[in-house]
């Protein structure tokens, strides 16, 4: 074999790599579009509080990046943001209709709501939240509560 032709074939196998990687991301911003036109009524937000920011996340019981990473950083989350942020989890194994919705391919996979129900991000290997993230949703729960403030008022 010539030098020529392990160039060819390795410009073939990244040329490959690459339209797959392509592929792939165009599929994943089609899936989260789909997605995007939500309700209380859409699979997996029966438990949904319009109006609030939530976590919809998907585990299943023997995923241990989801036991050892995950569900400790939700819970960490939680206790810091309280009520400005609502965790929804759904068992992906028991619940296969809702993950086929939402496009999950593997566990763990996780969807930043805004308060609109719609996705705005979606991370399928974990669930730390950037700190611009998580600082809007501590301002967005500042503002929600200084209106509830105002309006009890006299």
């Amino acid at each position: 074999m010539t030098f020529e032709d392990i160039l060819v074939r390795s410009l073939i196998a990244l040329a490959l790599a690459m339209a797959g990687v392509a592929a792939f991301r165009i599929w994943r911003v089609a899936q989260l579009r789909r997605v995007s036109n939500v309700d209380p009524q859409t699979p997996g937000l029966a438990e949904w509080q319009p109006g609030r920011r939530a976590i919809l996340y998907f585990t299943m019981p023997d995923c241990a990046p989801c036991r050892t990473t995950q569900r400790p950083a939700l819970k960490r989350l939680q206790a810091d943001l309280g009520e400005a942020v609502q965790v929804i989890e759904i068992n992906a194994a028991e619940q296969r209709e809702i993950a086929d919705h939402w496009g999950v391919l593997s566990v763990p996979t996780t969807f930043v709501l805004a308060d609109d129900g719609r996705p705005e991000h979606d991370d399928a290997r974990d669930v730390r939240l950037r700190s611009e993230e998580r600082r809007r949703v501590q301002d967005d729960a500042a503002r929600s509560e200084a209106r509830a403030l105002t309006h009890t008022l006299p």
